[in-house]
């Protein structure tokens, strides 16, 4: 059985390493998962098919925004609840995290089954690939349970302190994927469906083995599901909708920057996206230790120890900046080669290179921003972060994209994007020093009627 981390004592920094390096394991898990899934219809069904799977995947996308960030609050509520060591409170708010994770698959997988239809027609889907996109779609929704299910249950065990052990669920899921595909699409003759069985018996079977694993070996204290105490299902959903809210804000924002590029014309949408792939690696560290201090700050507010919060802010900050610094120099000394690993023409590879070496420059205060908002976020503070979020991308970084590569061309979208992240930086310093994210409680109402 794994060991579940107690944030509140010993080395801050030692921890800090031992819990982030399984989610960094897993983050780039999550990717290579994305990746492969890619490969395999890419090679075994041609470019109709991945346009398919390429059409489907900002709708799942956008679904699966909405239940990490729904997510995310799992990890303040648990990892306070474990930090004040109050057993009641822990068990009644995990029981209301599995009523809310439960309708809310059912009321994902039902609407998105039918409305299938619909949301392909509005994205403008060619009629070439329009059964193909639809059916890939349906039978993902029918099974988006697995979805929700594994991510839950990996992100319980985080809010406990175990970032080891849903390492395995997602390798799991891995391995399945990468196997199951080739044999679901080419040996049973399934095409598309057969890719998205694959993905959902590889979800499936991870979120069993979580499921099997959390009862009968974790320490996670669930209970027989029951309808939860109003207060504790009211915190929840306080809590989960503006996390779930947060992560499709950053998702429209991706959107409409990639609006802006297109305008561009080929090479610079193709360079970005080759770019974009390079970012959601470089950008690991920053998401991974930002998960990290949510658990180890949540725990130690739930404890009450503010000394301690304020030095996990400050070791935090430390080691991003220097490992960003370090990311950057790398980026910037090896970006045609970077490029070249996903395209091969000329003007491509000129605007990805010169994009990255200028955004290069930026990456420390978009750590800063992931420190910074995961600190607060411990505290509860998830409708200040969907704020926080909101001026980051709507009020910052869109609208100085676009008014900064109206007047440099193509180098203002680098820029546009750059000097967002400095500003976010300042504006979540600011709430951080000021805001009043300390004189949250999350229980106040519960800790009443007990």
């Amino acid at each position: 059985m794994a060991k579940n981390l107690d944030f509140t004592e010993g080395s801050i920094l030692k921890k800090m390493l031992l819990f982030s390096f399984p989610l960094l394991l897993t983050n780039i898990l999550q990717l290579s998962y994305q990746f492969i899934d890619s490969l395999w219809v890419g090679n075994l069904l041609g470019s109709t098919g991945l346009g398919a799977v390429s059409l489907s995947g900002p709708i799942l996308f956008t679904i699966l925004s909405f239940v990490i960030g729904l997510n995310t609050s799992t990890l303040t509520v648990l990892s306070q609840a474990r930090g004040a060591n109050d057993e009641k409170r822990l068990k009644e708010s995990l029981n209301a995290f599995v009523i809310v994770n439960l309708i809310l698959s059912l009321l994902f997988g039902i609407v998105g089954f039918f409305a299938a239809d619909v949301i392909l027609r509005l994205l403008s889907t060619p009629e070439s690939m329009f059964s193909m996109a639809k059916s890939y779609l349906q039978i993902h929704f029918l099974g988006i349970i697995f979805l929700f299910g594994y991510n839950f249950i990996g992100t319980v065990m985080r809010g406990l302190g175990d970032s080891r052990t849903p390492v395995r669920f997602v390798l799991l899921a891995v391995i399945l994927n990468t196997v199951l595909d080739p044999i679901f699409i080419y040996t049973f003759d399934l095409g598309i469906d057969g890719a998205a069985y694959a993905t959902l018996v590889a979800q499936g079977s991870a979120f069993l083995y979580g499921l099997i694993y959390s009862i009968w070996k974790s320490s996670i204290p669930f209970t027989i599901p029951h309808m939860p105490d109003f207060l504790y299902f009211k915190t929840i959903m306080k809590l989960g909708l503006p996390g779930g809210l947060q992560m499709m804000v950053i998702s429209g924002g991706v959107t409409a920057i990639m609006g802006i590029v297109a305008s561009f014309g080929e090479d610079v949408v193709a360079g970005f996206g080759a770019s974009q792939r390079i970012d959601s690696l470089i950008m690991l560290p920053a998401t991974t230790i930002g998960t990290a201090v949510t658990s180890m700050a949540g725990q130690n507010i739930g404890a009450e120890k503010w000394e301690r919060v304020k030095e996990i802010a400050k070791r935090a900050l430390i080691l991003i900046l220097g490992v960003s610094f370090f990311i950057s120099f790398l980026v910037f000394i090896s970006a045609d080669l970077l490029i070249r690993l996903f395209v091969s023409d000329e003007e491509t590879i000129a605007f990805g290179a010169a994009y990255l070496r200028v955004v290069a420059f930026f990456y420390p205060f978009l750590g800063i921003n992931f420190i910074l908002n995961g600190i607060v976020r411990a505290a509860g503070a998830m409708f200040q972060v969907l704020v926080l979020n909101i001026i980051s991308f709507w009020v910052l970084r869109v609208p100085l994209t676009f008014i900064l590569s109206e007047w440099f061309g193509t180098n203002g979208i680098a820029l546009g994007i750059g000097f967002s992240f400095v500003i976010s930086s300042i504006v979540a310093s600011l709430y951080y020093v000021f805001g009043k994210w300390r004189s949250i409680s999350l229980f106040k109402q519960v800790k009443k009627t007990n």
